[in-house]
């Protein structure tokens, strides 16, 4: 029992499993969907381009038509073709850097949750710096957060800059992970680089950064439909310049930024996303960048955004598979359950849209962990139950290794003619270490033996996880020293 309670000696389901089996579309739907989305960029083009980056554009083979920029089909393959195909993402701990690229499936986070759901009156309350900071501690002990991008929004910090810092500041005090933030503007971006270097124990210079950039940078440069947005395009040359990576989303939704067929949306949303990757490589040639086309849907009854069921579950795992289909490292999105609770239909949602787009082999799979309420919400138990739901999938995709050992022909034999049974065999225990995740959270108790231990459901057992966790989990990843010089700096108001 004492052997059976220290932790396997090898992770049976580690992230970084291979994905790529469930291929929703056909070879012939994936390219129908690319020459229609090649059509509308040649044909139609984008609107509202800023002028630098019309500039640019022009310069590198696009043409002008009236207001709108068109982009060749040979101009759009031709930026494909140098684009980045792969990278590393670093931690600030290099044994957290993940390789992003290929079929290789990492589940981590993303959202704005502007609401917590609060563990102690399992209700919804306005989302804080503090909370950030929660979070950001509690995911670093999460195996399957494979980096962190902020989840909630601290809407108690009503000034943009003192957000954006403080929100930077909560993500390196608390995780050495690979990291992600959005900037409001772009003006931003250099002071927060400077905090970064001084937490790295620099003075400042971007040089040390650029080795090992570990935050990335979500961003939404095209609008739906077909427009760029002059802001976040200011704010992708500002990330670039300090070489830090970027997610270029895409986040139209069906039926009111793009069409209600699941066919024309993608075709629509696939070139959008490639608008994104043609501005960031026309300025440098094979940046590193997520080709992060996330579709969205919303119910037609009602307008709203709808964050589980199965067509977001289908879209996004097709969409992955048309991003690994043209050889783009590719960022989807998963677990937007629409349940406010912790109940049937928060595990429903999360399981078939988080399976789907790890076996179409996503990338780099946003909204993954710990999000509810349709991303309005953020929850410290989901992080629990979505860490393990994460296992189980890491499980699937890892598959069935086939070989004369695991085969067993000897040890059946054996069996059959002398025990009679498997049970305590070096086999079957070499098997239980390698072979079989146990959960920690998910109840395999008889009824009896459940309801001895005070009949706790998913929820209760999670919350009791995550609060032993954070009463017990303080990590300080920022030195006395510059923590010091960047409280004197920076308008840092999460408490000491």
């Amino acid at each position: 029992m004492a052997l059976r309670n220290l932790p396997p000696a090898e992770n049976p389901c580690p992230p970084g499993q291979l994905g790529g089996r469930y291929k929703p579309l056909s070879q012939s739907e994936i390219e129908a969907i690319y020459a229609t989305a090649l059509r509308l960029l040649s044909e139609l083009g984008m609107g509202e381009v800023p002028e630098v980056l019309e500039k640019q554009l022009l310069k590198c083979g696009a043409t002008k038509a009236g207001e709108r920029i068109l982009f060749p089909r040979e101009m759009v393959e031709k930026i494909i073709g140098v684009a980045a195909k792969e990278f590393t993402f670093h931690g600030r701990d290099p044994g957290r850097s993940i390789f992003v690229g290929g079929d290789r499936v990492h589940f981590g986070t993303g959202g704005a949750a502007v609401q917590t759901l609060d563990m102690d009156s399992a209700s919804y309350r306005p989302s804080t710096l503090q909370d950030l900071y929660d979070f950001t501690r509690l995911q670093d002990t999460l195996t399957n957060v494979s980096w962190f991008t902020r989840c909630c929004v601290a809407t108690d910090l009503p000034d943009i800059l003192d957000l954006d810092v403080n929100t930077v500041f909560a993500l390196l005090k608390g995780t050495t992970k690979p990291v992600a933030t959005s900037f409001t503007v772009a003006e931003h971006v250099d002071p927060i680089m400077r905090m970064i270097s001084i937490a790295m124990g620099g003075n400042g210079g971007p040089e040390q950064f650029s080795k090992t950039p570990f935050l990335k940078a979500h961003i939404s440069p095209v609008i739906s439909p077909m427009r760029y947005g002059e802001d976040a395009v200011e704010v992708t040359l500002a990330c670039m310049k300090h070489g830090m990576p970027i997610s270029c989303i895409t986040a139209a939704q069906s039926g009111a930024t793009a069409p209600a067929t699941l066919a024309g949306f993608l075709a629509q949303s696939l070139a959008e996303t490639l608008a994104s990757l043609i501005m960031v490589n026309v300025f440098q040639p094979g940046y590193p960048m997520v080709f992060s086309n996330w579709p969205l849907v919303v119910d037609l009854r009602t307008g709203s955004f709808v964050g589980g069921g199965g067509e977001i579950s289908v879209m996004n795992a097709a969409s992955a598979q048309i991003s690994n289909w043209l050889n783009l490292p590719s960022g989807v999105a998963s677990s937007m359950t629409d349940a406010k609770a912790i109940d049937a239909q928060y595990g429903v949602e999360k399981g078939i849209s988080a399976l789907a787009a790890g076996l179409s082999g996503g990338n780099l799979i946003y909204e993954s962990s710990g999000m509810t309420a349709s991303l309005l919400g953020a929850s410290f138990e989901a992080f629990v139950l979505d860490d393990e739901m994460h296992s189980l999938i890491y499980r699937t995709l890892r598959g069935i290794e086939v070989n004369e050992d695991t085969l067993g022909f000897d040890v059946i034999c054996d069996s059959v003619l002398k025990e009679g049974h498997f049970l305590g065999g070096g086999h079957t225990i070499a098997a239980m270490e390698r072979d079989y995740f146990y959960p920690k959270v998910a109840d395999r108790d008889p009824p009896v033996t459940w309801e001895e231990n005070g009949q706790k459901d998913a929820w209760m057992r999670a919350k009791e996880i995550a609060k032993n966790t954070l009463e017990s989990h303080h990590p300080n990843y920022i030195s006395t020293e510059a923590e010091k010089r960047i409280r004197s700096e920076f308008n840092i108001l999460l408490p000491h």
